[in-house]
């Protein structure tokens, strides 16, 4: 247990940061699942408009340091390539 007045604000700091950090990559995984759906149902218009929607989110996440950069990227670039294989 925290016996410094430090340690007790990093306690209670952590618990903020790991709230904000979990809606904030609950958001982008709403986005990412919004692409997936548009390329399952086939409409290639929703998917390019819900990808386009995605990758500032994505970026956004990377700033604020809730995911690695390379992750990100990974992610982007498998969700471009599906839709760009619906043709």
């Amino acid at each position: 247990m925290a016996n410094t007045p430090q340690a007790k604000k990093r306690i209670r700091r952590n618990a903020n940061r790991a709230t904000i950090n979990h809606a904030r990559i609950s958001r982008i995984r709403t986005f990412i699942k919004a692409v997936e759906s548009a390329v399952a149902s086939g409409k290639k218009d929703d998917a390019v408009q819900a990808l386009r929607n995605a990758q500032p989110e994505m970026a956004r996440g990377v700033a604020r340091g809730v995911l690695h950069k390379n992750t990100a990227s990974r992610k982007f670039s498998r969700l471009a390539k599906r839709v760009a294989a619906l043709g």
